[in-house]
């Protein structure tokens, strides 16, 4: 997708998306046979549920209708959340997988696997599993030394740890 077309829809949508509570993670326009596909990605601090995605294709399809800014040829448009393996580039992004496992690659080398404890605008407060049944140790991480990161899925996650999640989220 050409700058100038990404920055184009991205000055059109921004404010259909904004309109909603909606952050507008990414956009991406990739050929597909004879037509193309258009990815919008949203996001919220309360995540994204399927009816906001619908209503805001609805928008989008209505507002580009009303525009050339996709060219003449055909598009699919598709409206989604980002997937669990989404990678954390925003401190937004840190602050929505609080309490979850993340894996991160460091600036100085290494690689650092933590549960995400708290977030705030100089970086993250951790939690890092302990080894050979040792107890786990606090750890301050500033977003500056962080060079890649993204949740990592947990399917034998601990179900105290789960309710604690949940009576956090309730709280």
């Amino acid at each position: 997708m050409s700058t100038t077309q990404s920055e184009r829809l991205r000055g059109l949508l921004t404010p259909l998306v904004s309109a909603r509570d909606l952050d507008l993670e990414e956009i991406e326009v990739t050929p597909a046979g004879k037509r193309r596909v258009l990815r919008i990605v949203v996001d919220s601090d309360d995540g994204v549920q399927l009816d906001a995605c619908a209503e805001l294709s609805r928008a989008v399809s209505q507002t580009l209708d009303e525009t050339d800014v996709m060219g003449g040829a055909p598009y699919v448009l598709e409206v989604t959340s980002p997937g669990a393996d989404r990678p954390l580039t925003e401190p937004r992004h840190y602050r929505r997988a609080t309490g979850r496992l993340m894996k991160a690659q460091l600036v100085e080398g290494g690689e650092l696997l933590a549960r995400i404890v708290a977030v705030d605008d100089d970086g993250l407060d951790l939690e890092v599993p302990g080894v050979k049944g040792r107890k786990p140790t606090e750890r301050r991480l500033a977003f500056s030394e962080i060079s890649k990161a993204r949740v990592e899925i947990e399917f034998n996650r601990k179900s105290s740890e789960k309710q604690n999640d949940e009576s956090q989220e309730e709280a």
